[in-house]
This record gives C-alpha cells, sequence and structure tokens, in this order.
C-alpha cells in the first residue's frame, strides 16, 4: 500500500454502538418521537381532528396567545372552532401555525418549504411555531425527504427548503455552519394517525 494511501485512507471514528442499538428496532415514528423530545420538543399524539382542535386549542389557551398567524386553508378551518384571531399575515410576535413537508426520525427534525414559509428563512419567522404534521409524512434520513420532495412536486420542486432541529430557544448554537442564522423555534407538535 502506498504512502498517500495510508495517509488519507484512515478509518472513521464510529458512532458509539450503544446509540445504535438503542434505535435498531424501533419503528420509524417512535424514533422520531425520542430524538424530536431529545431536541426539546413537545409533542402530543392525535387519533382524530377533534384531538387536533382540542389540543390545538388547549396550547393557545395555556400560552394566553390571542392571535395566531396561517397562511393554510386547510389548517385555517381547524381554527374555526377555537376563539382566537387569526391573520395571513407572518411577524415576528405572532405564533405561526403550520404544516410541514417531512419529519425526519435520523435527527428528530422537521422539513418545511416555500410552500409552508414562503419567502421567509426559518430566523425571520416567529419563535412560536404549532406544526400539524401526520404519520405519512414520516421519513428516516434527510435524504429520503429530499427524495420524496422532488419525487412529490416532479417539476415543480419547491425552494427555500430548510429544517428545524433545535426546539429550544435558549440553547447555544454549536454548529458553525449556522453561525448567526438560528432556528430554534419553541416548538409544539401535533401529530396525526394517518395511517
Amino acid at each position: 500500500m502506498s504512502f498517500f494511501k495510508k495517509l488519507f485512507n484512515t478509518p472513521k471514528p464510529q458512532e458509539p454502538l450503544e446509540s445504535n442499538l438503542e434505535f435498531q428496532n424501533l419503528p420509524i415514528d417512535q424514533i422520531f418521537v425520542k430524538n424530536f423530545i431529545k431536541n426539546k420538543g413537545k409533542f402530543l399524539y392525535c387519533t382524530t381532528l377533534e384531538e387536533v382542535t382540542l389540543n390545538l386549542s388547549n396550547i393557545i389557551k395555556e400560552n394566553s396567545w390571542k392571535t395566531m398567524s396561517c397562511n393554510d386553508y386547510d389548517l385555517l378551518k381547524l381554527m374555526k372552532a377555537i376563539k382566537v384571531e387569526t391573520t395571513e399575515e407572518l411577524n415576528k410576535t405572532t405564533p405561526f401555525f403550520l404544516s410541514c413537508e417531512h419529519l425526519i426520525a435520523e435527527n428528530g427534525s422537521i422539513l418545511f418549504s416555500s410552500n409552508q414559509l414562503k419567502e421567509h428563512k426559518i430566523a425571520e419567522l416567529p419563535e412560536n411555531f404549532i406544526v400539524y404534521a401526520t404519520t405519512s409524512q414520516l421519513v428516516n434520513t434527510k435524504g429520503e425527504s429530499l427524495t420524496g420532495i422532488k419525487s412529490h412536486y416532479q417539476g415543480n420542486i419547491p425552494s427555500n427548503i430548510s429544517a428545524v432541529n433545535n426546539f429550544n430557544t435558549e440553547a447555544i448554537e454549536e454548529d458553525f455552519m449556522s453561525y448567526g442564522n438560528t432556528n430554534s423555534k419553541n416548538l409544539y407538535l401535533l401529530l396525526f394517525e394517518d395511517l
């Protein structure tokens, strides 16, 4: 073996065996939930649309929010039964109710695109998010989520694809690639069982 091959062919450090074994036999939804909660996300599992509406109402009451931003017409229908003012205008102070593209199990993150965020960057949006998602949106990896977007939107791929994977707004960002552009949000997830 040549000197350069030895130099550049060093083995990569492997992840600890315990973390791989911990998730090895778990279903995808349990892997997502464990990682999501580890990232300080708040999670509510719903089996009916009535539960979704009830949990949404309780979140709004718990936080004493008077107005919610929402630009999704299907989600606005859910909000009609709740006594809260709604606006389609997005700003930094009004909590945001939205859907997402995918839930990524490998790191407990939520993937959004311009279909939800329009032209806004996640850092420009409010600190408080309520996300409505379904179990059919669960994927194992980031790669699967991007492949899913590509096949779902065939030829009309949305722009502004971003993920949130830190749900503690007090946390210090350790990733130097996102310096100055934090995507931390106080996030509630309403996960609806649709499978």
